[in-house]
Order: structure tokens, then sequence, then C-alpha cells
């Protein structure tokens, strides 16, 4: 069963949400948050699997909230899923940095949706391509871009980079082995390899760490 803690300011995207997701055998909602103080509150109550964060939020708001439920030991493997109004968030990325492992637009179709909740309780992130390339123009856009080059960096083997970067720019693993000539499997094995020597929780933070660190230039 996978637990769904909700995070919205507004009782009808809440209840919208809650109606779509309890029809669904496989998903039960565990509690209901009208601010990010209460959400991290009920998170560590709960302990879900998913969160559905709105970001602007009263009080303590979503980008915080985020923050501090991934930065917590005992709910290192509870998703965030950011929801926005518009795909190009102004805090998206910055959600995304706190620890968030994708987003999703809030008038989204129900059976988008479901799937995305058990995408994200299965260990993937929600970062589409298209939206993912999107993010990246927009972050690499400010002038006040950091160029950090962290330690890790010198850990990864060449492959390793590649793939980082592909990654970065949006390609799925079926997508990065058909670019690197190698199978599938592979793929997913540089990616899960990169992840682990960056202390990357998902995509979702290779993306971050290779625009950050210079990895990927615009």
């Amino acid at each position: 069963m996978i637990r769904v803690l909700l995070a919205d300011d507004q009782p009808l995207v809440r209840a919208g949400f809650a109606m779509i997701l309890d029809a669904e055998e496989d998903i039960a909602i565990v509690g209901e948050a009208d601010d990010g103080a209460r959400a991290v509150e009920l998170a560590r109550a709960t302990v879900p699997d998913v969160v559905l964060m709105d970001i602007r939020m009263p009080g303590m708001d979503g980008l915080e909230a985020t923050r501090q439920i991934v930065t917590r030991p005992e709910l290192e493997q509870v998703k965030v899923l950011i929801l926005t109004t518009f795909e190009l968030d102004e805090y998206v990325f910055e959600a995304l940095r706190a620890g968030a492992s994708g987003f999703l637009v809030k008038h989204t179709q129900p059976a988008d949706l479901v799937r995305a909740v058990r995408e994200l309780a299965s260990g993937e992130s929600l970062l589409s391509p298209s939206v993912t390339r999107r993010l990246i123009a927009e972050f690499v856009a400010r002038p006040e871009r950091p160029t950090l080059v962290p330690p890790e960096l010198q850990e990864l083997t060449n492959r390793e980079r590649e793939v980082v970067a592909l990654v970065a720019q949006g390609l799925t693993n079926d997508e990065i082995a058909d670019e690197l000539v190698v199978s599938p499997a592979t793929a997913r094995t540089h990616v899960g390899r990169a992840k682990m020597k960056l202390h990357a929780r998902d995509r979702a933070q290779l993306v971050v760490f290779a625009y950050q660190s210079g990895l990927v230039a615009p």
C-alpha cells in the first residue's frame, strides 16, 4: 500500500486529490495538512511514502517543509512531489535543490496524478524531459548561478560523468542507452552508481548536481 500525505492550503484541491487517489486499491491517504509546519508534523507521525506538497502555503512554505522532511533520518525514504500551478513556477528548481523528487502541475489529469504517485513510491523521480530542459534553461540563465565543484565529482568515472550529463539533459535510461550504444540495464547501472557516489536521492538531484558543479554547460 502506498501511503500519501496531502499538503495544500486549499481544501478543494486536497479533496480533489484525495478523491482520485482513494479510488485506487494500492493508495491510501494518511493525512492532510494546510501549511508547511503541519505537513512536517504529519510526515513525522505517519511516515508516508509520498508527500504531495504545495509550494505556497501560509506560515512555513512548501520549500522549508520539504527541506525539513528530507533531511530527517527517519524520513529518508519519503518522496516529496511538489504541486504547482505553472510548470515553470519560480520556486520549482529551489524545491528540487531542497530535496523534492519532482513536481506536478495542479491541473494534471487524474491518471497522471496516480501514475506520478506510483512512480515516486517506486523510487523514480518525476521529471519529464521537456520540463527538465525548461527548468535547466531557467537555471542556467541566472547570472548568480554558482559554479561549485564538489569533491565527489572526482569519484565518477568518465562514463558516469557522461551518464550524469545525459540525465541532466532530460534523457531516460533507454535514451541514454541508445546514445551511448549500451544496454538499458548498463545505463541503469551507471545511473545507480552515479547516484550512490554523489549521495543523490534520485535523478532530480543528479540534474541539480550536474548544473551546479559545471559538469554540464548551458
